[in-house]
């Protein structure tokens, strides 16, 4: 087979790569610390995609200037706005929640449902897309054969960013001093004198944030709809479990993994039996090891 065919499916996975890593880092710190099943989470990623539309199409009337140099400022405003809403889904609904599983998860499943309605009264059912401003147009060339989308290649310095920003966060940071001391003991964190509930708060509003961030990234290779969200969930909620919710690099590492699975399967076969092939494949895998790819041992 033509190398050239591998490298573009290889970058194909790098693409999705990108969207699932952003997708399962915010996933990864609200389930790791806080146990929270969000079954929402995908629905802001399309609030983050459905802000970049809206401004791609207020270029028309601030003037080309905007249209040009919007993608940056979607990106900003994404994490803003679905960080807010995170902040109160956290402050009016999961806190009352916790240490109640089935509840929350039943809550954030209802909650999807109701966002997603949401989406298709205000946006209609049929997706949009958002308007690519020309520097995020056409391709590189590396040889005659092999053509890289330019908005390729920022999905993944934006990714690579973001999570340098994060683990630099967690690791560097008095914030992420609070959270890696209440993931590992929450009661003498507290004791401490952390305010665990604001660390959630914050945690939760940070995560949601960066599915935002997704979202604005996700326009770049796909249409948005209502219920575009919901389509990456499952894959998600499977990088977080593959990788060891409470380890980053297991994250990324298991992001990659299936990202690049799914994009090689997908090129033998339909795209519904690549899925059903990496889901089997990743079971069997968490049956010989449940804690994941990484796991850390949690005091509690």
């Amino acid at each position: 087979m033509d190398l050239s065919i591998w490298a573009m499916q290889a970058f194909n996975g790098l693409s999705t790569f990108c969207v699932l890593l952003l997708m399962a880092l915010g996933l990864a710190i609200i389930f790791g610390q806080m146990g929270v099943i969000n079954m929402a989470h995908g629905e802001f990623l399309t609030i983050g995609a459905y802000t970049t539309f809206l401004l791609s199409q207020a270029g028309s009337v601030l003037g080309d200037w905007f249209q040009t140099w919007y993608f940056p400022v979607a990106i900003v405003v994404s994490f803003v706005l679905a960080g807010a809403v995170g902040w109160l889904v956290e402050r009016f609904m999961v806190r009352h929640l916790y240490r109640r599983p089935l509840d929350t998860l039943l809550a954030t499943w209802g909650l999807s449902l109701v966002m997603q309605q949401a989406f298709r009264s205000g946006f209609g059912a049929r997706e949009v897309s958002a308007t690519l401003p020309d520097w995020l147009m056409g391709s590189l060339k590396p040889t005659a054969t092999i053509d890289i989308p330019i908005n390729g290649l920022f999905m993944m310095a934006l990714t690579a960013a973001l999570t340098g920003l994060v683990v630099f966060g967690l690791t560097s940071t008095r914030f992420g001093v609070w959270v890696r001391a209440t993931v590992q003991n929450r009661a003498m964190a507290s004791a401490a004198g952390i305010n665990t509930r604001k660390v959630d708060e914050l945690t939760f509003a940070i995560g949601c944030g960066l599915a935002g961030v997704a979202g604005a990234a996700f326009t770049t290779i796909g249409s948005t709809g209502p219920t575009s969200g919901s389509l990456y969930i499952v894959d998600t909620f499977l990088v977080v479990v593959f990788g060891g919710a409470e380890r980053l690099i297991g994250t990324i590492l298991s992001a990659f993994s299936i990202a690049q699975t799914q994009a090689a399967t997908e090129f033998f076969m339909t795209g519904s039996m690549a899925k059903v092939l990496t889901l089997s494949t990743i079971i069997v895998i968490l049956m010989l090891r449940p804690q994941g790819l990484f796991s850390i041992k949690v005091r509690r």
